[in-house]
């Protein structure tokens, strides 16, 4: 039995950031769907989130991995179909509310079958009066098969009677019919057809997604979830089986089966990482470049630091999202985007879109201990002037607040 490999934490960071498509390079025309396809297929998915501070979460992977790009790239892989454009993307919970590809859709079936089995034992989740449920399930099902694709609130004014009833005890304040759909979208009985503002249209999935997606056979749940762990792996080059499971939410039985399968298999490779007190696993196609260069700014869901602890077992960096925070007793502001340079992050900024005065505030700028401030903030200041461009923003205004901002805001006004 051959000893096991040791890897430097070092060379563990350029392969997580590698799988994660920071190591490829930057296209030199503007990006095209030929490029989204590249990135998904090493992120596997784009988190969806309702935050619109700075601009929607699920746009931000793109622009951090390919540079200003026509968000309709997105809109249109996302929300319309043709034969010259098929559909490329569907939303599902994957890591929570994700786009997917729609070829990894029946690798969530058992997802579906799970949730349809949990509301069935407890059907006071779906409503608070259960009885009802089934009623309005039928008709918002008629009622999108009538007038789909359809928002809840046009469904409550089409459905009338259960428009004016709302469900109390939760801070959602969800009506009836939101709750139903929602229910109906995670048993796979509806899907998004499109979003009109950020509102999701439900559609029956026949219209949305490709035949041979809806005629596949059912996927075996341990072979779903060993594929899904696989995918995870390509996606974080080098991870524990705790950052495997975190990437779809699998179970954590169901996880280590999947993980033992594949390193038997040779898909995984387990590995020491100098630092990581958890056993690590390789992915066995990931590489290890020699540097990772270029700077990204880096939203509060993009998949390389969605999880937050991965995050501090690989850069160093202890995030947390303060949005949930009282305003009082937040340390780096609202919706803070790290700042990755050369393969480390060393700030962080906290934005605001003012589309009404036509600037991207920083409403806050910390720079991480040791860094050269002078060479952080200039290269801080392109990224945020392209991104400014990009949002179509006039300006990038920095305010006082944090370490960084005196040196960031000089740096912006080119001094």
């Amino acid at each position: 039995m051959r000893p096991m490999r040791t890897i430097s934490s070092q060379s563990a960071r350029r392969i997580a950031l590698a799988a994660q498509g920071f190591a490829d390079r930057a296209p030199r025309t503007t990006p095209t769907r030929t490029h989204l396809r590249r990135v998904l297929s090493r992120t596997q998915l784009f988190q969806l989130d309702s935050v619109n501070v700075a601009f929607r979460a699920h746009y931000a992977p793109l622009l951090a991995r390919l540079g200003p790009y026509p968000t309709r790239v997105v809109d249109d892989a996302a929300w319309s179909d043709s034969a010259r454009r098929p559909r490329m993307l569907v939303e599902y919970w994957a890591h929570e509310a994700s786009l997917i590809p729609v070829e990894d859709w029946p690798l969530l079936r058992f997802r579906m079958r799970d949730l349809e089995r949990h509301y069935r034992e407890h059907p006071r989740s779906v409503l608070h009066t259960s009885d009802d449920a089934p009623r309005i399930a039928d008709e918002v099902r008629a009622a999108v098969k009538e007038f789909g694709p359809i928002g809840a609130g046009a469904l409550e004014r089409e459905l009338g009677r259960y428009g004016d009833r709302r469900t109390r005890g939760t801070w959602w304040d969800r009506s009836d019919v939101k709750r139903v759909c929602e229910w109906l979208f995670a048993i796979g009985e509806l899907t998004t057809g499109t979003r009109r503002g950020f509102e999701r249209c439900y559609d029956l999935p026949e219209r949305v997604l490709p035949s041979s997606v809806l005629t596949a056979g059912e996927i075996d749940t341990a072979d779903a979830v060993r594929e899904l762990t696989a995918k995870a792996a390509v996606a974080l080059g080098i991870a524990t089986e705790g950052d495997l499971r975190d990437y779809y939410r699998i179970e954590p039985a169901r996880s280590k089966r999947a993980v033992a399968e594949l390193v038997e298999d040779g898909v995984l490779e387990p590995v020491a990482v100098q630092g990581w007190r958890e056993q690590a696993y390789r992915h066995a196609a990931a590489r290890v470049p020699r540097a990772v260069t270029g700077r990204a700014l880096l939203c509060p869901f993009d998949p390389l630091i969605f999880n937050r602890e991965r995050t501090r077992r690989l850069f160093g960096f202890h995030y947390r999202i303060e949005i949930y925070v009282p305003a009082s007793r937040r340390t780096y502001g609202y919706y803070v985007f790290p700042f990755l340079l050369d393969g480390s992050l060393v700030a962080r900024v906290d934005l605001k879109s003012d589309r009404t005065a036509g600037v991207l505030r920083v409403q806050g700028a910390f720079a991480e201990p040791g860094v050269d401030l002078g060479r952080v903030a200039a290269e801080l200041a392109g990224e945020l002037r392209s991104t400014a461009e990009w949002l179509g923003l006039g300006e990038v205004v920095v305010a006082e607040h944090g370490d960084l901002a005196g040196k960031l805001r000089s740096a912006v006004r080119g001094r």
